[in-house]
């Protein structure tokens, strides 16, 4: 989601339909391997929702009339569903108003209010510097952003949140138009200057082209995420990736149909395999729908995959609600004066109870 407009996701997507399809046939060859695989009983570990909000406005823009972290409210009523992660869009800009400078002091305290705030809900937190590989509208690996201050942003951010098991780091919200060549050597340099302070805390990296799992293995100048993305390295071995799907045509979810709900949870399926080849996990960090059949028969079938197969899987943060979201957003999960959103009925979820996140370990031993 563009932190630019709330309500508005980029309308075009690397790959597109054809890719999109293409891909989407190529996952199914791995169903039948997939499938064969012992599922796990209890499903993935974390299930949860991106509430959007803190990543609005420019980097001046005062809290509660230009961006807005979540409620206390809001926090209880995803809690209260059976959620137990969060995956919390901020502003990099806001956050470090200077690059290879101090963190903003009134900005981490928001930052560390927040992450309390769901924590006192049971949630793990996932952070999401929401930037799509851009600082003040200048690309990183730019002079005007070399890729050493993303490292630089990182060892500042782990240090305030350095080995706190419900905290997650996500190195960097849809990088889409970096080479992955050139995206792994900064993620690497990311994860290093995350290790180099101590910070423990699991790692999720996305890959480029939005991360898109329909795209996954499509070969592009500076080459696949699927081949490239083997090369993340970090001293502790504690990573994991993330990926991103939605079910429009374009894979963007700006549409309100979803007629490529199949091929989206055929990419999900190919990238299980993935993971299985590369004996790593992944999460699902951004994926919707609107309120249409399609979708919710969609949705059911992509958190199916999941927790089916849950040794490859960490969980899911729905895309998206928050306390400013209109309930025109197709995608919106933000309950409404006529009620809870149709879409909440096709997640996996048991109201009431949360699913145990200690049964993945994020946090290994010092």
């Amino acid at each position: 989601m563009s932190c630019q407009n709330p309500h508005q996701r980029f309308s075009v997507k690397i790959g597109g339909p054809k890719a999109l399809y293409r891909h989407a046939f190529a996952g199914l060859l791995f169903a039948a391997a997939v499938a064969a695989q012992p599922a796990a009983a209890a499903g993935v570990c974390f299930k949860g929702i991106n509430l959007s909000g803190a990543e609005y406005g420019d980097r001046d823009g005062v809290e509660g009339k230009n961006f807005i972290y979540p409620s206390e409210k809001t926090v209880a009523y995803f809690a209260g569903k059976g959620m137990n992660i969060v995956r919390l869009p901020f502003s990099w800009d806001r956050l470090q108003p200077t690059l290879n400078s101090p963190l903003s002091a009134a900005e981490v305290d928001r930052l560390k209010a927040a992450v309390q705030g769901l924590r006192d809900h049971g949630m793990t937190v996932l952070l999401d510097p929401h930037a799509f590989g851009y600082y003040d509208k200048a690309r990183l690996g730019t002079p005007d952003v070399p890729a050493f201050a993303f490292a630089d942003l990182w060892i500042r951010l782990a240090a305030e949140f350095a080995n706190e098991p419900d905290v997650l780091f996500g190195l960097m919200n849809e990088p889409y138009d970096i080479p992955a060549s050139e995206w792994l050597g900064m993620a690497n340099d990311a994860i290093a200057g995350i290790r180099s302070v101590g910070a423990r805390n699991l790692v999720l990296v996305p890959g480029t082209r939005w991360s898109g799992a329909h795209s996954w293995r499509v070969e592009s100048p500076g080459g696949s995420n699927a081949e490239i993305m083997r090369g993340v390295k970090d001293p502790i071995d504690n990573y994991a990736y993330e990926f991103h799907q939605y079910l429009d045509a374009d894979s963007s979810g700006t549409a309100a149909g979803c007629v490529a709900a199949e091929a989206a949870n055929a990419a999900l399926v190919d990238v299980t395999a993935w993971l299985r080849e590369t004996g790593k996990k992944g999460f699902l960090g951004e994926f919707g729908g609107s309120q249409d059949a399609a979708c919710l028969a969609g949705l059911k079938a992509m958190t199916r995959t999941l927790d089916d197969n849950a040794d490859a899987w960490l969980g899911f943060s729905y895309w998206a609600a928050g306390d400013w979201w209109s309930p025109e957003e197709i995608n919106n999960v933000q309950p409404t004066a006529k009620g809870e959103r149709k879409q909440l009925s096709a997640l996996p979820l048991t109201p009431g109870k949360q699913p145990d996140a200690k049964a993945c370990s994020t946090l290994p031993p010092a």
